[in-house]
């Protein structure tokens, strides 16, 4: 897949072109009042995504890891049509998630945020927040909605009469089962999952992604599922993508990428993970990624890694590496794969 994106793959469902996404921070207080006294402001732009492209086959589970700050869930939120590209395009079956107003034009692709007490109205009850949007786009009526509530909660197991109840009467696991039926009732095609099991208790994890799990085989659903943990993102995905910087460095199938790791920086996050022997619990290996991420206020010219990487050489510090196919499904950005 070289840069700017070379789709052949017929199957595929979401396509990212060349997707990039900045934002200009608010100026503070004291900024203002200098702005306003005619002082000189220093223009600062955050460069989230820089130019990704990729594609999402019908059915599959896509994993994107990176550091925190690496741009994956502002990527999801340009893909699930929340925030508009600054430049290139995401789609749903050819057709583009947003229009050129900036409105999302589809209700096929549905997102599942990190924390799930954030994202419902604590002065909502279930049912009203789980059926305002299929009633608002007609997926159902008004009079069928107590019903249709009734089904998506039991999809997620929870019952039916969960729906009377306010955000704040469930545990956070149930918390996230009910933004999950909230996610399905509007019967996406895709859901776009962002860091979905951070913030619960390891055991309520492994209840949630076995839910996913259920929950792509019985509805057929595509998933982009965004982590940090990289053991979670091994279990559930397909294929994954690591994130650097606000780019892509390596897609490939999960296994293949966990075994033989072509991008130094996809090592390097592997080698990070703490190994342990199971029967002694005695640590093994670690190995933490060495110096800083730099600030996407202003990202190194050529590889983004290459302030870090222990194979950088001049070519790395002035072009950038395109993601170029490797065979066997695999793609990498870097001048010397390993």
């Amino acid at each position: 897949m070289s840069e700017g994106g070379s789709f052949k793959d017929m199957n595929q469902i979401i396509t990212v072109e060349n997707v990039s996404k900045r934002f200009s921070p608010r100026l503070s207080f004291g900024e203002k009042i200098a702005a306003r006294l005619g002082s000189p402001i220093e223009t600062r732009t955050v460069h989230a995504v820089d130019g990704v492209s990729f594609a999402i086959r019908k059915g599959e589970v896509l994993g994107l890891v990176g550091e925190s700050g690496c741009g994956k869930s502002t990527l999801g939120r340009v893909i699930a049509g929340i925030h508009p590209p600054s430049a290139g395009a995401a789609s749903i079956d050819s057709a583009p998630v947003m229009n050129a107003a900036g409105r999302k034009t589809t209700t096929r692709i549905q997102m599942v945020f990190q924390d799930p007490f954030a994202s419902l109205d604590p002065r909502i009850r279930i049912g009203e927040t789980i059926s305002e949007g299929p009633i608002a786009h007609n997926l159902v009526s008004s009079a069928e909605a107590k019903a249709y509530v009734a089904r998506w909660l039991t999809a997620v197991g929870l019952p039916a009469e969960a729906a009377e109840r306010f955000p704040h009467q469930f545990s956070g696991g149930q918390r996230q089962r009910v933004a999950i039926a909230r996610a399905l009732a509007m019967q996406p095609d895709v859901l776009v999952c962002d860091e979905p099991v951070a913030s619960l208790d390891v055991s309520i994890q492994a209840q949630i992604i076995n839910l996913f799990l259920k929950l792509r085989r019985e509805l057929g659903l595509t998933m982009l599922f965004i982590s940090h943990d990289l053991g979670i993102v091994r279990h559930i995905s397909d294929r994954i993508a690591v994130m650097y910087l606000g780019r892509i460095v390596e897609l490939g199938p999960t296994e293949a990428v966990y075994a033989a790791p072509q991008h130094p920086y996809t090592r390097a996050l592997l080698d990070s993970v703490p190994k342990f022997v199971t029967d002694a619990d005695e640590l093994v290996s670690f190995k933490p990624i060495e110096g800083e991420l730099p600030s996407p206020l202003s990202p190194p010219k050529g590889c983004h890694f290459n302030l870090r990487c222990p194979k950088a050489e001049a070519r790395c510090r002035s072009e950038r590496p395109p993601l170029d196919e490797q065979g066997g499904e695999r793609a990498v950005a870097c001048h010397f794969p390993l």
